[in-house]
């Protein structure tokens, strides 16, 4: 009964903190998680294609770029990346805008929170998307780019009528993994300042000095984004390879 009665109180006091204004502060929270993890993703997009096509480069140079890349950006603590691009790069910035007269010399011009955080994530988002587009280009049956040869197709056509549909289906299940790895890494950008679901958890956590509370909710909801976005990278999987037949 004593257990019972406990865990009363317990629901009851999370229920008064999150309706005095945590809850909707939790909610804006997750907004800014899926906004970081989305611009990240897009960004790592970019940069992953065109690592993916430097790694499968026959140009030595090239190769050794997006080599070069995929093992510092996979190999580096992302701390310490986002750490290097936000405060690196309100350094750098500080001193750009010294030497042109923007600021006085003591004054400090800051990296936006958002641009750094997703620039960081992003690349290192990049880095591992690289490595899930070069694979599935090297799953794409030879065959198919042998045939679209002999047909007399340009490397454009080839590229945007067999290369690219069968890359972005053979991606889908990479790019689910990388998914939850980056919306993972998105809590890493508390530091930076961005009001994304761990800082939130954080700051309500230190303000009512209920961090078990606070910081099993952000669980929960880091444990619900990731549980609600994989089926539907199922679904996407499953569309994408409706009507695709393996050649034997």
């Amino acid at each position: 009964m004593e257990f019972l009665n406990d865990l009363n109180d317990q629901v009851s006091t999370a229920y008064e903190l999150l309706a005095a204004g945590w809850g909707v502060q939790l909610l804006w929270g997750i907004g800014w998680t899926l906004a970081v993890t989305v611009v990240s993703m897009l960004i790592g997009a970019i940069l992953g294609s065109l690592v993916a096509a430097a790694k499968l480069s026959h140009r030595g140079g090239l190769k050794f770029i997006g080599e070069s890349y995929t093992t510092v950006f996979r190999g580096e603590p992302e701390l310490l990346i986002i750490y290097l691009f936000y405060y690196g790069g309100t350094q750098v910035l500080t001193g750009v805008a010294r030497s042109t007269g923007s600021i006085g010399s003591t004054d400090i011009l800051n990296m936006p929170s958002f641009l750094g955080g997703v620039l960081a994530v992003g690349i290192i988002s990049g880095a591992y998307q690289a490595e899930v587009f070069r694979g599935s280009f090297l799953a794409i049956h030879r065959g198919e780019l042998e045939a679209a040869r002999a047909y007399g197709m340009s490397a454009w056509l080839r590229f945007r009528l067999v290369i690219m549909p069968q890359v972005l289906r053979l991606a889908v299940p990479g790019l689910g993994n990388v998914w939850q790895l980056t919306i993972k890494d998105s809590a890493l950008i508390s530091v930076t300042g961005v009001a994304e679901l761990m800082l939130t958890a954080n700051k309500a956590a230190r303000s009512t000095h209920h961090s078990l509370l606070f910081y099993t909710l952000a669980g929960i909801l880091y444990l619900v984004m990731t549980s609600i976005s994989t089926p539907i990278f199922d679904r996407a999987e499953r569309y994408t390879s409706r009507s695709f037949t393996r050649p034997k």
